[in-house]
């Protein structure tokens, strides 16, 4: 909610200007209204589980359809592309560009295996999220973390997107390879339907690498068997990032403290609304219900 209200802010204030911003302006505030709307609807109508269900859940619709309302944000805030810098940095950290020389060693059967598994960036968090639901008949604790931890990443993600806007290397370094992006079967239609999004600035840091490393935490911690189904697609989900020339290495990297410090701060959080209703609810105790020894 508070990320989309500062959005849709900065949409019709100091971005008023740039292309589309009204529409995003609009967007934003309807995902930043869509809890407090569907709280009041389930209060209203109680006997509706579908109600909650769609409130429980909401962060993860807006997580996938805000991105591409950056725009007008980013034009605002940074309307240079950082590509040329985040090539430097990995040049003067590893020597070479990682796109580029998979693009020579791994074989086309290979590359329609990592599509596959870069592809279930939209996939792997609805599924947790779902297993965690179910398992516990609802939100439990360890469902209100998980998303709180991913509502962190993809804020703090989307925030570094405006500072650090930058279309990776499939665009910027299409010179440097040799051709397309070669599969037997599957890669040519999966690559090509990446080529269309409506937001194109999205490099550093690597969502899909902080969101498939987030899942995993919490998938670690909460739900053992789905961590060791996940490993490996998720493992192949982070490789196909710099196989699929969608990212430069630094975008991994800086991808890891930043799953850090967001799993850290919903760890503390949660801790302290738990810690904060337990005492509300001691509070709240008659006197007289209280038994004494």
């Amino acid at each position: 909610m508070a990320a989309c209200s500062v959005a849709a802010l900065v949409c019709v204030g100091p971005a008023r200007w740039a292309p589309h911003s009204l529409r995003s302006a609009c967007l934003f505030g309807l995902m930043a209204l869509g809890v407090p709307l569907l709280r009041l609807l389930e209060a209203r109508f109680p006997r509706q589980p579908l109600i909650a269900i769609a409130a429980d859940f909401w962060l993860l619709p807006v997580s996938a359809l805000s991105h591409g309302w950056l725009g007008p944000i980013v034009d605002w805030m940074n309307p240079l592309i950082k590509d040329a810098q985040l090539i430097a940095v990995d040049e003067r950290l590893f020597g070479f560009q990682a796109a580029v020389a998979l693009s020579h060693v791994v074989p086309p059967w290979a590359n329609d295996v990592l599509m596959l598994c870069y592809y279930g960036h939209f996939i792997w968090p609805l599924l947790l999220g779902v297993f965690l639901y179910a398992r516990g008949r609802g939100p439990t604790p360890g469902f209100d973390e998980y998303l709180l931890g991913l509502g962190l990443l993809l804020s703090f993600n989307y925030a570094a997107y405006s500072l650090v806007p930058a279309v990776g290397p499939r665009y910027f370094l299409v010179g440097a390879f040799d051709g397309g992006l070669r599969g037997w079967v599957l890669t040519p239609l999966l690559e090509s339907m990446m080529r269309g999004p409506v937001y194109t600035r999205d490099c550093f840091p690597s969502g899909h690498t902080g969101v498939a490393l987030v899942v995993l935490f919490y998938a670690f911690r909460f739900a053992r068997r789905f961590f060791w189904v996940m490993l490996f697609p998720g493992l192949g989900l982070i490789f196909a990032t710099l196989a699929g020339r969608f990212h430069y290495t630094i975008d991994l990297v800086c991808a890891v403290p930043l799953v850090l410090v967001v799993t850290g701060l919903a760890l503390a959080l949660s801790r302290a609304a738990r810690q904060r209703a337990v005492e509300q609810n001691a509070r709240s105790v008659p006197v007289d219900a209280i038994v004494r020894p």
